[in-house]
Formats: structure tokens, C-alpha cells, sequence
């Protein structure tokens, strides 16, 4: 081979050897770049399901946002607003409950008034009664009414007593009422007290009484126990208890 023939071979081979080197770098640029990019080298097919993947997500992330809200999902939407609704029609329905105000009526109602009520009660009108002196404590007269009937009766108020010829009856001890009716069954028994003058002397227009009359409230006849053959002595001091139960609480005054 002549020196002219060496020195084209090495021209050429150099030739190629710089078009390869620069295809490199070609390629090699082109690799950099992508993966500056976050991308890579990707198969074309593989992107085109990732990208669909991804996408999939997304309208059930709207969704679920939508159903938080309670706006877009009709049926959640209406059902929550029903019950709340609801409930504050229960609630105004028992803050203005008439079945309050019926209680409230109730308790003022005439079951109050009938303890009180002398339409209620059976007077006593078939009895037995006497007076008696006794000795402790002083001056004090014992009246005693004993039913005789069959059936329940009842004692209210107090004796309107007269000793005498008196034209008026004495006043009562107001503290003396009980807190309940006397009732007599048959063969039972109640009581009062009569107070006829005062003990340490101190009373004034006093006389000697041989009768006495008194009324039981609810009936018309007269009840005229017997007093002592030399009467007793009645002064301004006379007063009278409600009637009792026992003889104890009517000679307590």
C-alpha cells in the first residue's frame, strides 16, 4: 500500500470514529434530558395504562367529597333534613304538652275542696249525749256524743252551747280544730271541752246554770244532756273546743 492510499484509509476510519462518537452523544444528550424531566425512558403502551390508572381515582374522590358535603346526594340530603324537622316538632310538642297544663289543673282541681266540702259528709242525728263535770282540770265540763245509728257519721265544727237562759253561744278555741273530720262508726264516741270559768277567779259576770242545750251542726234537734242537781258556774271566761276524737284533746284547752 502506498503512503497516499494509508493516510485516506486513517482519514476515513477517523471520520467514522468522530460520527460515532458524536451519535453517543446524541443519544446520550437525549437521556439526560429525559430523565431531567421526571419521565424516564418509557414504553409507549405502559404510559397509555398508567395514565389511565390514574385517572380512574379521580371521579371517586368527587364523589366522595360530594356525599361528605350532604349536598349533591339527594337521598342523604332530604333523610337528614326530615329528622331534623322532626325533632323540633317533638320539641315545641312538649314544651307546650296539654298534658302539663291537665296536671297542673288537676292539682287545684275539686278534689282539694271536697275535704272540706259539708255535702260530703253524714251528719250525726241519731246519738246519745251527756255532760260531765270532771275534776281535773278545773272547771271544765266533759260533752260527750255517742252514735247510735248504723252507719258512719260524722262531728264538725264545735257545740253551739247554752247554759241557762243565755241568749248567745261562747266562742271557740280556734287552736283546738283538728286536722281531720271526726267520724263516729256505730257505738263509737267523740268529744269537747267546755271551759266554764276561769280558774284563778278573774272572770266576770258569773251565775249558776242548771241546763244546758246544744246543736250538733247538720241537725235540728236539740241535745239536752243533763248538769248536776246544783248546776255549775259560768263565767265570761266560757269557751268551747272543736269536737274530738279523744277525751284527752278536748280537755287539753
Amino acid at each position: 500500500m502506498s503512503a497516499r492510499t494509508a493516510r485516506t484509509a486513517r482519514t476515513a476510519g477517523t471520520a467514522r470514529t468522530r460520527m460515532l462518537a458524536a451519535a453517543t452523544f446524541a443519544v446520550a444528550a437525549l437521556t439526560l434530558t429525559a430523565c431531567n424531566n421526571g419521565e424516564g425512558v418509557r414504553d409507549e403502551g405502559a404510559s397509555a395504562d398508567t395514565g389511565s390508572s390514574s385517572v380512574t381515582p379521580s371521579p371517586k374522590g368527587s364523589a366522595g367529597s360530594s356525599k361528605g358535603a350532604g349536598q349533591t346526594d339527594p337521598v342523604g340530603s332530604t333523610s337528614g333534613g326530615d329528622k331534623g324537622t322532626q325533632g323540633s316538632t317533638g320539641g315545641a310538642t312538649n314544651s307546650s304538652n296539654p298534658q302539663g297544663s291537665s296536671g297542673s289543673s288537676g292539682s287545684s282541681g275539686p278534689s282539694g275542696s271536697t275535704d272540706s266540702d259539708s255535702s260530703a259528709l253524714t251528719p250525726c242525728t241519731t246519738v246519745r249525749t251527756t255532760a260531765t263535770v270532771v275534776s281535773r282540770p278545773l272547771n271544765h265540763l266533759l260533752l260527750t256524743v255517742t252514735n247510735t245509728g248504723s252507719k258512719n257519721c260524722d262531728l264538725t265544727g264545735y257545740p253551739a252551747v247554752r247554759f241557762g237562759e243565755a241568749q248567745s253561744v261562747p266562742p271557740v278555741f280556734e287552736d283546738s280544730k283538728p286536722q281531720a273530720v271526726t267520724t263516729l262508726a256505730p257505738g263509737e264516741s267523740g268529744y269537747a271541752g267546755v271551759l266554764l270559768s276561769a280558774a284563778d277567779g278573774s272572770g266576770s259576770n258569773g251565775y249558776t246554770a242548771k241546763s244546758l242545750t246544744f246543736h250538733l251542726k247538720g241537725s235540728e234537734r236539740v241535745q239536752k244532756p243533763s248538769l248536776p242537781a246544783k248546776g255549775v258556774y259560768v263565767d265570761d271566761s266560757i269557751h268551747v273546743t272543736y269536737w274530738q276524737s279523744t277525751m284527752d284533746s278536748a280537755l287539753a284547752w
